[in-house]
């Protein structure tokens, strides 16, 4: 039977170090100052035989309910709420202080199992923080090392004693899923639908990120507010969206590369770039009272470069007064403006007041779709045939190029090659002639599109065809 704890503790005694360990992944920023954590994010652990889910939180600060620190708080008090116990941690190193003593009774009040974690306690300078938790009466006190991995085993028997029923049989390994993909005999495609679809939202700080998520999970699930940079970690959720599963990743706002000199925002910057990766659709959020700065572009290009679906979302919608004009204008400044995912949606939207949401979710999915797209190689060089015979690659050297055969080598995103002689020599704009001629005739707005040349004879000459 799964479950799910909470860490919890004052700022700087190790949640996020503790959250990464039992993950087994760098997933959470870790850093020497207090207060790097600010969303909940939560992780699939493991200990022993045990899986669970864990949750990392902002480190608990006192502060009105309006201010920054309020906020956190209220992000941390929700997680304390969903976990069924609670991993409350302390810096054995600096003993048991005011702060600790004062959430201590905030957690002992929540009227969950908890499991007091003495963090630090590597060497014999953590060994009197250790013993002086005893006075924050929550129990025996489990001396750990997240750092070093020290008194996992302890860890474990403290699960057992606090969660009997839940850890009474190890949770079994789910069966693999079957892969589910849709093909048919000419065109197909390499469309999963039976995995998470992957979505991150990437933006200038205070483009309205957290604020929208928030708004199509239906719930204040990400930390929000005037302030621009609030959010740090990518966080991943997982919700379902009309029966189909979807991961959407939160990340920090993205700001020059020339302008970012704090530690602490390049890490969030590399974290934000690392979502953007492993995701397969990117949503682009823009401001629409300053749209397209030169950052929203560097974003763009950098989707574009990773090879992911893309999407963008006019954001603060509502502040438009000539809505008709403005996405007539924005639509035509994104088909200048970014031409290697030309065609992509271009969805206004709000966070404020949900406007948009509906078409932004239709128009990730259909651009996933065009992703994952696998065009026929007899369409592809049927339509070759006629490109080449309107528009002729040029000579090199008085000899012309020539482009005799093309197929798909993957998707995620359409990836094609040319088979033909010279062509190491074909100029940048005939590719750029073949990728816009393909979008039109194959339908592949939005996405990136791949060209490789192979010179040689057709491969697939002199064949038999199958009767």
């Amino acid at each position: 039977m799964s479950f799910s704890l909470a860490i919890i503790g004052r700022p700087n005694v190790g949640k996020s170090t503790l959250f990464n360990r039992l993950t087994g992944k760098k997933l959470a920023l870790v850093d020497d100052r207090p207060g790097v954590t600010r969303d909940r994010r939560e992780g699939e652990a493991k200990l022993a035989d045990l899986r669970f889910t864990i949750i990392d939180t902002a480190g608990l600060e006192e502060g009105a309910s309006a201010t920054l620190e309020g906020r956190m708080r209220a992000q941390t008090e929700s997680a304390i709420a969903s976990a069924d116990a609670i991993l409350f941690v302390i810096d054995a190193r600096v003993g048991v202080t005011p702060d600790d003593k004062y959430f201590a009774d905030l957690v002992r009040r929540a009227g969950k199992p908890v499991i007091l974690i003495a963090n630090k306690a590597e060497g014999k300078a953590g060994t009197a923080g250790a013993y002086d938790a005893f006075s924050l009466g929550l129990g025996d006190p489990v001396p750990f090392s997240a750092e070093h991995g020290e008194g996992s085993g302890a860890l474990y028997e403290a699960l057992l004693e606090a969660l009997p029923e839940q850890t009474a049989e190890p949770v079994e390994e789910e069966e693999q899923q079957e892969d589910n993909l849709y093909d048919d005999e000419e065109d197909g495609s390499d469309l999963d639908v039976t995995k998470p679809l992957r979505i991150t939202v990437v933006g200038r700080p205070n483009a309205g990120k957290s604020t929208l998520i928030n708004r199509i999970l239906g719930e204040e699930r990400l930390l929000t507010g005037p302030e621009a940079g609030i959010t740090r970690d990518s966080i991943g959720v997982d919700f379902l969206w009309r029966d189909r599963k979807m991961k959407l990743f939160d990340t920090a706002g993205l700001r020059r590369r020339a302008k970012v000199v704090d530690k602490l925002e390049k890490l969030s910057a590399a974290d934000a770039l690392r979502a953007v990766r492993f995701s397969e659709v990117t949503v682009l959020l823009v401001d629409s009272t300053i749209p397209f700065e030169k950052q929203d572009l560097t974003i763009a290009d950098l989707s574009a470069r990773e090879g992911r679906a893309f999407v963008i979302g006019l954001g603060k919608w509502d502040l438009i007064e000539d809505k008709n004009a403005t996405l007539m204008r924005l639509r035509e400044e994104a088909e200048r403006l970014l031409p290697q995912v030309r065609g992509c949606p271009v969805v206004p939207v709000s966070g404020e007041t949900g406007q948009g949401l509906e078409k932004l979710m239709e128009a990730i999915i259909a651009t996933h779709v065009v992703w994952n797209k696998r065009i026929a190689t007899a369409r592809l060089n049927r339509w070759l045939l006629q490109a080449v015979e309107q528009s002729p690659p040029p000579a090199v050297s008085g000899r012309r190029i020539k482009i005799r055969y093309m197929t798909q080598a993957k998707s995620r995103p359409p990836h094609f090659v040319l088979f033909g002689n010279q062509l190491d020599e074909l100029p940048t704009s005939y590719e750029r002639f073949l990728i816009n001629g393909m979008r039109k005739a194959f339908d592949l707005p939005g996405v990136p599109i791949r060209i490789s040349k192979k010179s040689g004879d057709n491969p697939f000459a002199g064949r038999k065809r199958k009767s």
